[in-house]
C-alpha cells in the first residue's frame, strides 16, 4: 500500500468512489448563470412561499423552552407520531411511530441512509429516467450498480414490462427499484393500478421499492397513492415537509417502512448525523399536526401557474409534458435544438432565462428542459415570453 501511494498527493489517495463523482451539475449551472444580469431563474425546485407562521412560532417556542439538546437519533417521538398520523389520514398507510418511522436530514438524508443500509457491493439499483439525479451518485458511493430504465417512450412512467426485463437481465444482483412521484423533473405521477402492477413485479423478485414521495401533497388530480399502502412489506417510503410546507431549509425528511428495515437505516443516520436539529423537529411536528391544509393554498397557486405556462407554451406551438403534481414543466425542444445543455446556456446568456437541461436527469432527458414554476407569476410571464422569443430567433 505504501509503494502504491508513493508519489500520489493526499487528494489522489482519497476514496476512489468519491473521486469518481462530479459535483451536482444542476447546482453548478445555477451558480454560473446567476451571475448574468437581469436573468429570470426558473431553475431550482424550491417553493417561493415562506414557512407558515404557526410553524415558525413552534420553532421559536422550542428555543425559548431551551429545547437545545440531543434528541432520539430516530427523531423526536412527538414528530414521528404526528407524521404517522398525517400519513395515515392522507394516504391510508399505517406506521408504528416508534419502530417504523425515522426522521432524517431532509429527504436527501433519507436517500443516503436508505441506500447505504440496503446495498452490498455490486448490488443493482433500477432507476427509471429522467429522474432527480441524486440517486445515481449515492448508489455508486454505496458500492451499488446503476441500471437506468429510459421511460421517455412511455409517458415518463416505468412500466412493469420494462422493470421485469431489467430485473431479468440482472437477476443475481437485483436489489432496489427507485420510484419518484409526482416526478422531478416531469411532474407525472402513478395511478393506484399502475403502482399495483409495479408492486407485483417487485414482489415476484423480492426486491426493495425505494419510493420518494416528497411531492405527495402537491398532487393535482385526485389523492396521492403511496407505495407504503400498495406494498408495505417491501417499500421504504421517503417524505418530509420541504415541499408541502415550504420548509426546504429546515431539513426535515422522513423514512417509513418495515420495522427491521428501518432499524438498519436508522443506524446509518445515527452514524452520520447523530440526530436532526431540535428546533426544526418541533417545527415539523407542528407542520404535520396542525398544518394539514397548509399545502392546499400553495397547490392552488401552483396549479394556476402550471395552467398559465402550459397555455402559453402550447399556444406558441411547443410540446410540454402536462404535470399532475410537483411544480415542474418538462419542455420538449425542437429538433434543431435537441442538445439541452447547449440550449440552456444559450437561453441563459442571450435570452436571459435560466432553465435546467434535461440531460442532467439521465437517459431520455436530453432534448428537454425542466422549467420550475415555483416562481412569481411576474417572473413566469417574463420568462415564458423570453423563452418563446429566443426559440423563434433560433
Amino acid at each position: 500500500m505504501e509503494a502504491e501511494n508513493q508519489g500520489m498527493s493526499l487528494a489522489e489517495q482519497m476514496n476512489r468512489r468519491v473521486r469518481a463523482q462530479a459535483t451536482s451539475d444542476i447546482l453548478q449551472f445555477n451558480a454560473e448563470i446567476s451571475q448574468i444580469q437581469d436573468i429570470v431563474k426558473l431553475t431550482l425546485g424550491e417553493p417561493d412561499f415562506t414557512t407558515p407562521d404557526h410553524i415558525k412560532a413552534a420553532a421559536v417556542a422550542s428555543i425559548e423552552a431551551d429545547q437545545s439538546h440531543y434528541l432520539d437519533s430516530r427523531g423526536l417521538l412527538q414528530l414521528r407520531q404526528a407524521a404517522s398520523d398525517f400519513f395515515a389520514d392522507q394516504y391510508g398507510t399505517r406506521y408504528d411511530p416508534e419502530r417504523e418511522l425515522l426522521v432524517t436530514a431532509g429527504a436527501t438524508g433519507g436517500i443516503y441512509s436508505s441506500l447505504t443500509a440496503m446495498l452490498n457491493q455490486g448490488d443493482t439499483v433500477f432507476i427509471p429516467t429522467p429522474i432527480f439525479p441524486l440517486y445515481f451518485p449515492v448508489t455508486q458511493l454505496a458500492g451499488g450498480h446503476v441500471v437506468s430504465i429510459d421511460t421517455s417512450a412511455d409517458g415518463f412512467l416505468l412500466t412493469p414490462e420494462k422493470l421485469q426485463n431489467a430485473i431479468e437481465s440482472h437477476r443475481d444482483s437485483a436489489k432496489v427499484v427507485i420510484l419518484n412521484y409526482p416526478s422531478n423533473p416531469t411532474g407525472v405521477t402513478y395511478t393506484q393500478s399502475q403502482l399495483k402492477e409495479l408492486g407485483e413485479v417487485a414482489k415476484q423478485y423480492g426486491i426493495f421499492v425505494l419510493s420518494d414521495e416528497i411531492y405527495s401533497e402537491l398532487t393535482y388530480a385526485g389523492k396521492h397513492v403511496s407505495m407504503g399502502e400498495v406494498l408495505p412489506e417491501q417499500s421504504v417510503v421517503l417524505n418530509g415537509v420541504s415541499k408541502s410546507h415550504a420548509m426546504t431549509g429546515w431539513r426535515i425528511g422522513t423514512v417509513a417502512g418495515p420495522a427491521d428495515v428501518i432499524t438498519e437505516i436508522a443506524k446509518v443516520s445515527e452514524f452520520t448525523i447523530t440526530c436532526v436539529t431540535a428546533n426544526a423537529q418541533y417545527a415539523a411536528a407542528e407542520a404535520f399536526s396542525q398544518g394539514r391544509t397548509d399545502a392546499q393554498t400553495m397547490k392552488n397557486v401552483y396549479m394556476d401557474r402550471r395552467d398559465f405556462m402550459l397555455r402559453s407554451l402550447r399556444n406558441a406551438g411547443l410540446r410540454v409534458v402536462e404535470p399532475q403534481g410537483a411544480f415542474y414543466l418538462f419542455l420538449q425542444l425542437p429538433e434543431r435544438m435537441r442538445d439541452s445543455w447547449k440550449f440552456a446556456y444559450g437561453l441563459a446568456r442571450e435570452g436571459k432565462v435560466a432553465v435546467i437541461p434535461g440531460a442532467s436527469f439521465g437517459a431520455g432527458g436530453d432534448g428537454y428542459v425542466r422549467i420550475s414554476y415555483a416562481a412569481s407569476m411576474e417572473d413566469l410571464r417574463i420568462g415564458v415570453d423570453r423563452i418563446i422569443s429566443y426559440m423563434e430567433a433560433h
